[in-house]
């Protein structure tokens, strides 16, 4: 039944070229001229970003402190903020010309967690960053699609987590997980939830990163194809 009622919405929405949807209880923007075709799909379909939700659903309670790295159009924040508190989100976009769309998104929902657009590095260096004209690819990576190559500041994670001292991280970064998650000190945060990408930094590198958080004490959980919760104990 749920699936038969989510096609009648699909096809609602395309019908009438929709230009808000709302997906558990929070509303984006889907105007065709600002969202991407294979993103406004996903979104008519419900099943925009429904790997990291439906893990964090059940994964966030109020009071969780989150660190975000990857906004997108602001989904995965607004749902946390809307668990933990807005004050209790702070999220970070590479993409500054995104700004305007989360900004609406944040608008739409009443609610604000704190964004800012950098990216994020072990260094601190100005990073290469390639912006996808479909917004979901975007990367560090040169992933040889259509789009503009950019130089970015960013700030030193290591430095955001002893200063933010998060409980839960969140990290899709198309690839960049491969250098964040080899911090050697992961400080206050007890659960992360991150998508890994084989397709770009290759299946040996994400059972290194595998590895590698297990030797810091982070158990893997729940999985939901490409998403992974990691977990620690407090000490």
């Amino acid at each position: 039944m749920k699936r038969l009622l989510r096609s009648v919405r699909k096809r609602f929405r395309y019908l009438t070229h929709a230009r808000t949807v709302t997906i558990d209880g929070i509303r984006l923007v889907s105007d065709a001229a600002r969202v991407p075709a294979v993103v406004r799909d996903l979104m008519f379909r419900e099943v925009y970003e429904d790997t990291e939700r439906n893990i964090l659903l059940r994964l966030l309670k109020p009071g969780s402190r989150v660190l975000e790295v990857g906004t997108g159009v602001g989904f995965i924040a607004l749902l946390a903020a809307r668990t933990c508190g807005a004050s209790n989100v702070l999220t970070y976009e590479a993409n500054a010309t995104l700004e305007p769309l989360i900004r609406e998104n944040f608008r739409l929902n009443g609610i604000e967690p704190t964004l800012r657009l950098k990216a994020m590095t072990v260094d601190g260096r100005t990073i290469s960053f390639f912006r996808s004209e479909n917004i979901i690819s975007s990367s560090a990576y040169d992933r040889k699609l259509p789009g503009a190559k950019v130089d970015i500041e960013s700030d030193v994670f290591g430095e955001v987590l002893k200063h933010y001292q998060p409980d839960v991280l969140i990290m899709d970064v198309e690839g960049t997980e491969d250098e964040l998650l080899r911090i050697g000190d992961f400080g206050s945060v007890r659960d992360i939830l991150v998508e890994l990408h084989p397709h770009i930094i290759g299946d040996a590198k994400v059972e290194e990163l595998k590895k590698t958080l297990a030797d810091k004490g982070f158990k893997q959980g729940e999985t939901d194809r490409k998403t992974f919760h990691f977990h620690r104990a407090r000490t």
